[in-house]
């Protein structure tokens, strides 16, 4: 079996066997279902599909990039679902990080209340709150990253036994990683600058409960 997608699940197995012994075998005689004609350029790709078609009968000519569209339309679909998933992800990530930094903020109401009276601008405060919802973001980041790389080396050693194939099931490209640290740096600003704001419109004696 080979590392191919499109076959790691399946039962059965591929037998190699000389096109003559082949023929035998199957009783087929001098009959092909299909082959393949190379071409130096898309041009002549283009006019020998044309050709073909225009002078066969029974059979149809096709392009190999046509071919390939039609036999992966299962992993298209499962790559939109892949992504819309990790779409879901990002969004409730996001909520989940603006509450939290909502609640941070809360419980500190009194320190940016004494901040405030004591002379601290507004945007200082907005300035110290964003500074540490981006850290909170990055180390998030990082743990997530690490967390994701073992899961992906986990799925690959468990799957590769499984099927005893050198395919790799998960991959952490760099391209991912950071995609992910950006987005969570972006989302981990902006919560903890929507959470500063709101507190810091809030006047200082109000902060204090008076």
């Amino acid at each position: 079996r080979r590392a191919d997608p499109a076959e790691i699940a399946r039962g059965e197995y591929r037998v190699g066997l000389h096109l003559g012994h082949l023929q035998t075998l199957l009783g087929y005689g001098d009959r092909v279902d299909r082959f393949a004609v190379a071409t130096r350029s898309p041009q002549g790709t283009a006019e020998a599909v044309a050709r073909i078609n225009d002078a066969a009968f029974g059979f149809r000519a096709h392009r190999s990039a046509d071919i390939a569209v039609e036999t992966s339309t299962t992993f298209a679909v499962v790559s939109r679902f892949h992504r819309a998933i990790g779409v879901i992800t990002v969004v409730a990530s996001a909520i989940f990080l603006l509450c939290i930094m909502l609640l941070k903020v809360e419980e500190r109401r009194r320190d940016v209340a004494a901040l405030r009276l004591m002379g601290i601008s507004a945007r200082t405060v907005v300035r110290s709150v964003v500074l540490e919802a981006a850290a909170i973001a990055v180390l998030g980041s990082v743990a997530g990253v690490a967390v994701g790389v073992l899961a992906s080396a986990i799925v690959n050693h468990h799957y590769q036994a499984v099927y005893r194939t050198p395919l790799r099931f998960s991959i952490v490209t760099t391209d991912i990683v950071l995609l992910a640290v950006a987005l969570s740096l972006v989302l981990g600003i902006a919560a903890g600058w929507l959470a500063a704001r709101r507190l810091v419109r809030t006047p200082p004696l109000a902060l204090f409960g008076r």
